[in-house]
């Protein structure tokens, strides 16, 4: 009964151990899954930081570029200031992380070290415990065992004994012989029994320690570390939170930076910058005059009237012409702009040319500090001939120099330029190269070819002054119009060409092509050596003639061309 007992307990104890290892191993899986949980949400903060700013960068404005110029308007600092904002904002979720990797994930990593350790432990000292409380019960097992064959041995020699002394036929030697045996049998017993007992009672006093002792502090150690474990976990569970709470007040302030920039923007001052912006300088056009076509042309053959109305023809047309100027709905010629902006109207014109001063001087300065490190390096070479010869900097100081009284002379150009806009110089009125070319022609021309080459253009082969006078008036009024470099409607295409060979278009007025380049003509040589194409809407201009092969389209609309 004793033996079943002492087996139940000792089954009973087992099982709670592996119980407990069970549970304890449990519990570190449980705490390395909640350590990869937080590790995986850094690593999410991590991320959409980095997208965060990366969509903040992507949306900055560009260096030298159209965005930047925008940023006079309210509208585009206030997104500027969100994108700023957002980019701290970016920097709060970073800190997130950061301080989860810190606060939690490096002290979990530690602690499941230090438990797996201590449990370790913990476990050896039950397992030894129940070691030696086995070994105890077998000590004893064997006493009592070894105490149970020494009282057989007594009782079968003391019977022995009582046998040989019954016998009257044994020797005295005999009987006392077998007297002895069982006396020592008897002795034997009973040290088996005094062992059986010392072993009996120190088993019970180990056993009492081993259950109410020993294995309850056992247990009470891998309590504590259980609890440990679990306070640890809630720690870190409030750490979680605390982390996301202690970047609110910083990530407020963003977000109330966002909505401080959405309040600063001011539709009024955004809208008067954009008139100030592209407002032309020119006054509204006057009444237009009724033109009677139904009174009867005045015709003269005398050479002064013919002169004469071509003047007057001359001056009407451009009168008209000047006062026909609609300047909010021209179309700009685009594929011709002048050097000087005189393309553009008075205060788009300043704009630009005061635009094109500003960043020569940049220029200009970059090249005075260029010049500048280039003297100190001449001279420090100069003084220590080791770290290099002087005379290798004097080329690039003559280009450097050289660079500067370009950009110098560039600058007074636009300055005398931006003088005449302003009106501190009086407007000098050159027209255009391809314009000048075909004026010098005409006035360089004898007045008897001009004549006979209008006889050849009448259909019945008479000549007119009226006619002449005409054509006056057309070549005078083509000079206004591209004088101001505009155009009320685009010229029709009168055939198509190909470029034989490549043509750098440096002046003004022309246009560069490529060998083998496919483009409209729009009008076609009028004997100067120059043929104008297109190209697109854009671009167009002067092309020589023997550069390229021309098609013309004598059904079309544009076949015919004016001078």
């Amino acid at each position: 009964m004793v033996e079943q007992k002492m087996g139940l307990c000792w089954s009973y104890t087992e099982d709670q151990f592996e119980n407990l290892e069970k549970h304890t191993q449990w519990g570190i899986e449980f705490v390395e899954k909640y350590t990869k949980f937080v590790k995986e949400r850094s690593e999410i903060e991590l991320s959409y930081a980095k997208q965060i700013r990366n969509l903040s960068k992507k949306y900055q404005p560009k260096k030298n570029s159209k965005e930047e110029e925008e940023n006079k308007y309210s509208s585009c600092r206030a997104f500027l200031l969100t994108l700023n904002e957002l980019n701290d904002y970016a920097g709060q979720h970073e800190v997130i992380a950061e301080n989860l990797t810190s606060q939690i994930i490096a002290d979990l990593t530690r602690y499941i070290q230090e438990l797996k350790t201590e449990r370790k432990s913990h476990f050896h000292d039950g397992r030894k415990a129940q070691q030696h409380i086995e070994n105890s019960w077998k000590q004893l097992e064997s006493s009592k065992r070894r105490f149970e064959r020494d009282c057989k041995e007594a009782d079968r020699a003391q019977q022995y004994f009582e046998k040989m002394d019954a016998d009257i036929n044994v020797t005295k030697a005999d009987v006392e012989k077998a007297r002895q045996q069982a006396q020592m049998r008897h002795q034997m017993a009973a040290d088996s029994k005094n062992e059986y007992s010392a072993y009996l009672q120190k088993f019970n006093q180990e056993q009492n320690e081993h259950y109410y002792t020993h294995i309850p502090q056992i247990f009470q150690r891998i309590q504590e570390m259980e609890e440990r474990r679990i306070e640890k976990v809630g720690q870190c569970m409030r750490t979680f939170a605390e982390v996301d709470r202690q970047v609110l007040p910083i990530v407020g302030k963003c977000l109330d930076g966002m909505t401080k920039a959405a309040e600063s923007i001011e539709p009024k001052s955004d809208s008067k910058q954009v008139v100030e912006a592209y407002k032309s300088g020119f006054e509204p056009p006057g009444d237009v005059e009724f033109e009677d076509y139904g009174q009867a042309m005045k015709r003269t053959a005398s050479e002064s009237s013919l002169s004469n109305s071509r003047g007057d023809a001359k001056v009407e047309k451009s009168g008209n012409k000047s006062k026909g100027k609609l300047w909010p709905f021209m179309k700009k010629n685009k594929g011709s702009g002048s050097e000087d902006f005189s393309h553009l109207p008075p205060e788009q014109r300043r704009k630009k040319l005061q635009a094109k001063i500003d960043d020569l001087s940049k220029d200009i300065e970059k090249e005075m500090d260029k010049k500048d490190a280039l003297v100190k390096m001449k001279d420090v070479y100069v003084k220590n001939p080791n770290l290099g010869d002087p005379n290798s900097v004097d080329q690039r100081l003559a280009e450097t120099t050289q660079s500067i009284e370009k950009l110098q002379l560039e600058a007074q150009k636009f300055e005398g330029w931006l003088a005449e806009v302003e009106g501190r110089l009086p407007v000098k009125t050159e027209p255009p190269q391809r314009q000048s070319g075909l004026y010098e022609t005409q006035t360089n021309t004898p007045s008897t070819n001009n004549c006979a080459q209008d006889r050849e253009s009448s259909p019945d082969g008479s000549y007119t002054e009226e006619q002449s006078a005409e054509t006056q008036v057309k070549a005078s009024t083509t000079e206004f119009d591209d004088e101001f470099d505009v155009e009320e409607e685009t010229m029709p295409a009168i055939g198509t060409c190909k470029a034989l060979y490549p043509f750098e278009g440096r002046n003004e007025g022309t246009i560069s092509v490529m060998e083998g380049e496919l483009l409209y003509v729009i009008e076609e040589d009028k004997g100067d050596g120059w043929t104008r194409v297109r190209r697109n809407e854009e671009e167009e201009g002067y092309v020589p003639t023997s550069y390229v092969e021309v098609f013309l389209d004598t059904n079309g609309k544009g076949a015919m061309t004016y001078i």
